[in-house]
Formats: C-alpha cells, sequence, structure tokens
C-alpha cells in the first residue's frame, strides 16, 4: 500500500507530553477487528478521547481546537507495548505525518517506517525546548526535513538531527512500503534472474 511521499514536512505541532504512551492507548484493542487500513483515526486514543458514552472529553488535546497539524510530539517511550500495527494505521489514517519523542519502543518505530508515519527521535532537551515554544504560541510551526535528517523550530532556527535508515528513508521519500519497493524494481530484478 503506497502511502504520502515524505520530503520536507511544515506543520503545526499537537503537544502530547504523556511519557510510557503504550499501543492500547494509541487504539485500543476492541477496534482491532477490522481488517482494512481506514477508519482508525477515528478511534486514535478513543479512551482518551472520549467519555463511556461517546462525548468528546474538552480536557484532551485532540478535542482542543487551539492545537492542530500533522505532527505528533510526545513524550518519552511512545509507542511501548504490544506490536500492532494498527496503532500505526490509527496515527496515519488521522492525519499525522510524523511523531516526535525522546524515545521510541523499537518494534512501533519500525511499523512507523513501513506505514508512512516518520519517527524523530529528538533528546529530552529539544523535547523541552519544543513542548515550551508550543505552550507559548500554539501556531508554531516545526518542520521535519528527511533529506537533511533535520527538525527546525521554524521561530528560533533551534534544530537537531535524527537517524534514520537510508533505505527506509528512500522509501519515505517515495511513499513506497516494501511491496511497492519490490515492485519498483521488478525489471531491474527480471533482469537478475535472466543472468543466473
Amino acid at each position: 500500500m503506497a502511502y504520502d511521499k515524505f520530503n520536507i514536512l511544515t506543520s503545526t505541532v499537537v503537544p502530547l507530553p504523556a511519557e510510557n504512551v503504550d499501543t492500547d492507548q494509541i487504539i485500543p484493542a476492541r477496534f482491532l477487528k477490522a481488517t482494512e487500513r481506514e477508519g482508525f483515526g477515528d478511534n486514535l486514543f478513543r479512551d482518551w478521547r472520549y467519555d463511556v458514552e461517546g462525548n468528546p472529553k474538552k480536557d484532551f488535546v485532540l478535542n482542543d481546537p487551539t492545537y492542530s497539524g500533522k505532527i505528533l510530539l510526545s513524550g518519552k517511550n511512545f509507542g511501548s507495548g504490544s506490536s500492532r500495527e494498527h496503532a500505526v494505521w490509527a496515527i496515519y489514517d488521522y492525519g499525522f505525518r510524523a511523531v516526535v519523542s525522546s524515545f521510541f519502543a523499537d518494534i512501533f518505530k519500525n511499523n512507523c517506517l513501513n506505514i508512512g508515519v516518520l519517527p524523530v527521535t529528538i533528546s529530552p532537551e529539544f523535547a523541552e525546548v519544543l513542548f515550551k515554544a508550543v505552550e507559548a504560541d500554539p501556531k508554531t510551526e516545526v518542520e521535519i526535513d528527511i533529506d537533511k535528517q533535520k527538525i527546525t523550530l521554524l521561530s528560533t532556527g533551534a534544530s537537531e538531527s535524527f537517524d534514520i535508515n537510508s533505505y527506509k528513508k528512500e522509501n519515505m521519500k517515495n511513499g513506497f512500503d516494501d511491496i511497492d519497493y519490490l515492485l519498483n524494481i521488478k525489471d531491474e530484478i527480471a533482469a537478475f534472474a535472466e543472468n543466473r
């Protein structure tokens, strides 16, 4: 399944300072029955967003019109818990294209890279700079440049570099998952096979 190409993302930020956010909080297990990848965004952070009667909780950031954007800024240890891909499907389907944190669970991070959400790991100090900037001005924009592997707070120019596997980087830039990548080089594969 192809995803949106990722080159330079400039966006406002949705701040979620909670730490140790696990995949069951991102998308509760009762919503994992669907086999299609669409529609999961409706239930992103379901138990944090809505009360038992389905009414939006006003104190949760996704229900606060003050904040919007394609970048989710989270506290340390985001995506821990089970290995469910549905958590990243929900994040992508909601409209986020990048998640920024000082630490990601490994399986969650790999799922992000396979599904078209860029996980950007930054230092705890830079995370604090970003949280404070967004709190002071919710219209603050952040730029994420995948080619330069740099995240920048545009209001001040403060920035940090981040790591990404070169293969996954190229896939993100082209909007490819692993199957798309193979299909893209099928002629090269066929030529290689003919010479064997």
